[in-house]
């Protein structure tokens, strides 16, 4: 068995983890290398969830009886534990989501109704990249759309890096917002957060950073990153689906007008108009995710109790072993950073002219579980001129034997293709 440096015990790590002893077809066991997807979730997070709903299941806030007080606790307390995560300020900054994406599209609509010196109209300019997840395009595109504001963009560099040559031409005057990745789904590279803040702070502007392939592998400490709002999800982090985070420095959700409206954001409503209560409930209308939430808190609890610092080490020493067998496949092109230095734990690749949905499906077939496609990155797809990617991703209960695995398996697409 290849041993590296700096892994985790990831034999008892794997043990909380049901679904990684399935056996799938014709005996072969599961090699999951799809965590910039979705990550896997430990007993310990679905304990929490099966708990809540057979002893604490109701809604929040307004209820006076037990079970309503119990799960008010137990949701605020997972907003306290997020929070801590982040090293956010105030717990009030902590802002419950779907999703990412809800989180991003959050932001885009609060500047599209806000008042100045927040607004965004046809006299400012929105800045995003080209590596951006469509969940970091369409809703600026959305917005530009409305509004008659100008959407500009850094492009890519050959090696899969941003292009900051121009960064004083893209971020001028008149950038109402900045919104980028911290780590590409798609590339894996890791952007340089400090000179993209810096200018943008030069000029005034706003900066929302994509942390959902951070947050699971990293420190994140929204205070070191200066940014004004940093959104990520659960269900990469060992979380349940339908749980996102949108942080915000509370000067900014004190100013901001709400997206949605309904129960529990208000403060007084009459037939002529309403009031809203103070962040985060502000920004949570109706019934939030509650029973996710907990799950999230859960998550946070499991990360926390193996480090955070353990954990960005160990996929460290994955990645560059990974990045280090794959280059040996003949024919194989990895798209974006060819080290593992300043990158995460996402590598995507090409095999020769074999369609990468090919590639994927048989190595479904060996078992192995990776991504195939444009990985809701299309731009990055035709910016290298090619169709798709298969993408293999990696996390906390990664081993080496599954890169082995995912190297025999490509020698048999090889194969299988002639």
């Amino acid at each position: 068995m290849t041993q590296l440096p700096g892994l985790l015990d990831t034999e008892a790590i794997r043990k909380d983890f049901p679904i990684l002893d399935r056996v799938l077809h014709d005996g072969k066991k599961l090699v999951y290398l799809d965590n910039a997807a979705t990550s896997q979730t430990p007993r310990q997070v679905i304990d929490a969830l099966s708990e809540y709903y057979e002893q604490h299941n109701a809604n929040v806030h307004r209820g006076v009886h037990v079970l309503a007080e119990e799960a008010t606790a137990l949701y605020e307390g997972a907003r306290d534990k997020v929070a801590a995560f982040i090293n956010a300020p105030s717990r009030d900054e902590v802002i419950f989501t779907k999703n990412a994406s809800e989180s991003l599209n959050l932001v885009a609509n609060m500047l599209g109704w806000a008042d100045e010196p927040y607004r965004v109209d046809h006299e400012t300019e929105i800045v995003i990249t080209e590596m951006e997840h469509h969940s970091n395009i369409v809703p600026w595109q959305l917005l530009s759309q409305r509004t008659g504001a100008k959407l500009r963009w850094f492009g890519l560099t050959d090696d899969g890096r941003l292009d900051l040559s121009n960064i004083d031409e893209i971020i001028t005057e008149k950038t109402k917002i900045v919104s980028f990745v911290l780590v590409s789904n798609i590339l894996g590279t890791l952007n340089p957060v400090e000179a993209i803040v810096r200018r943008a702070q030069e000029v005034g502007a706003l900066v929302l950073i994509d942390a959902s392939q951070a947050a699971p592998h990293m420190v994140l400490d929204v205070q070191a990153l200066q940014a004004d709002f940093v959104a990520f999800t659960g269900h990469k982090m060992c979380g349940p689906t339908g749980i996102g985070v949108l942080w915000g420095r509370q000067e900014l959700l004190e100013d901001l007008p709400p997206f949605l409206g309904g129960g529990e954001m208000i403060e007084t409503v009459s037939m002529h108009s309403s009031t809203y209560a103070p962040a985060p409930h502000k920004f949570e209308a109706g019934t939030p995710p509650i029973a996710q939430a907990v799950g999230l808190g859960a998550a946070v609890d499991y990360l926390n109790s193996i480090g955070m610092e353990n954990i960005e080490r160990h996929e460290h020493a994955i990645t560059e072993y990974a990045v280090k067998r794959l280059l040996e496949v003949p024919d194989l092109r990895i798209i974006g950073p060819t080290t593992a230095e300043d990158r995460g734990a996402a590598i995507s690749f090409t095999l020769g002219d074999i369609h990468p949905h090919d590639v994927g499906q048989v190595l479904d077939e060996q078992g192995i579980a990776v991504r195939v496609g444009h990985h809701c990155a299309r731009p990055v797809c035709l910016r290298y001129g090619i169709p798709a990617t298969t993408r293999a991703s990696f996390y906390l209960y990664s081993t080496p034997g599954e890169i082995d695995a995912l190297i025999d398996g490509l020698e048999h697409v090889r194969n299988f293709f002639g």
